[in-house]
């Protein structure tokens, strides 16, 4: 077992099991999908829909257990592979896995037996829910669910093949949808439109978590695309994905998809662009990536929820 860091989990750190197990699935990292499910409701109640309480609560309990389950089964996946256990230049907790199987806080088999638990339980309760929702459903839960699993699963190991990126994106997008469709109880474009800006932030949070992890992952033959381009050549790509939620927001404006106040919800990207601005200075310098990922988590979590906040307080 490696030297346990100031900051890590160790296994005296936790008195209670439930404690134990809920910190493993990596709370914090969560708020993403609450804010992705926070956009389908403003979405629903936007097109003229009054929230159904209950139903936003399981949609909200649900999204949360898949990620949960995501985030758990990437730590034995990345286990197996042997990228945390080689990762020295890990920035803890944004980057490196949870430490939770290195530090010997859970063993490898504890991890999988978790992750699939809490995958059995957000399935059985997806299958209830779309019984009440629709059949829809079914086909965006079960998208959601394949692309989460298969990030870092054997035999598909999407992210390592450089497929990763396309899960985040399209697995954030169809939350807000989801969470749209138990709404509405029908697909409407609207949560496509609203959610896009916000799925690619949260592709830019995983994109940037990858520059410190850059060497454990190429050693552990995890080809996604922050180890197949120039490292330079790779920081640029940041930029764009903001450049593109910017111009697709500003197109919903003029396009009369979104009011014109969800232009303010762009404020916060002004902090991914200064992300952008240190990682093109130091994508070779681990430790000085530290602001940008903060920053690239400010933007994403601000713009989900002041472009909530708008478009619920501007709806019909």
């Amino acid at each position: 077992m490696q030297q346990i860091a100031a900051n890590e989990p160790s296994p005296e750190r936790f008195a209670h099991p439930a404690i134990l197990y809920f910190v493993a699935t990596r709370p914090p990292f969560l708020s993403a999908t609450l804010v992705a499910c926070l956009l389908g409701f403003a979405s629903a109640v936007h097109g003229g829909l009054a929230l159904q309480l209950p139903a936003a609560l399981v949609t909200l309990l649900l999204a949360l257990l898949v990620h949960a389950a995501v985030n758990v089964l990437n730590d034995y996946y990345d286990a197996l592979n042997g990228t945390d256990a080689a990762n020295t230049q890990r920035l803890f907790p944004f980057t490196g896995g949870s430490r939770f199987i290195q530090n010997g806080v859970l063993t490898a088999l504890q991890t999988a037996r978790f992750g699939y638990a809490l995958l059995a339980i957000a399935i059985s309760g997806g299958l209830w829910l779309a019984w009440h929702a629709g059949t829809g459903l079914l086909l965006i839960g079960g998208t959601g669910l394949l692309l989460g699993w298969a990030y870092s699963a054997t035999p598909l190991k999407l992210n390592s093949r450089g497929l990763g990126e396309f899960c985040v994106l399209a697995g954030f997008l169809g939350v807000v949808v989801g969470a749209d469709y138990v709404q509405r109880h029908a697909f409407a474009a609207q949560p496509w439109i609203i959610g896009l800006p916000y799925a690619l932030l949260v592709t830019n949070l995983l994109y940037i978590n990858q520059f410190p992890d850059r060497v454990a992952d190429a050693s552990a033959g995890k080809r996604h695309w922050v180890v197949r381009l120039p490292i330079q050549a790779a920081a640029r790509i940041y930029l764009i994905l903001v450049l593109f939620a910017l111009l697709w927001l500003a197109g919903s404006v003029m396009n009369g998809w979104v009011p014109v106040l969800a232009l303010l919800s762009a404020v916060p990207l002004l902090l991914s662009f200064r992300a952008a601005v240190i990682l093109q200075r130091h994508a070779g310098e681990p430790l000085a990536l530290l602001p940008a990922i903060q920053l690239t988590i400010a933007a994403m979590l601000a713009h989900g929820i002041l472009l909530s906040l708008l478009l619920m307080w501007k709806h019909p």
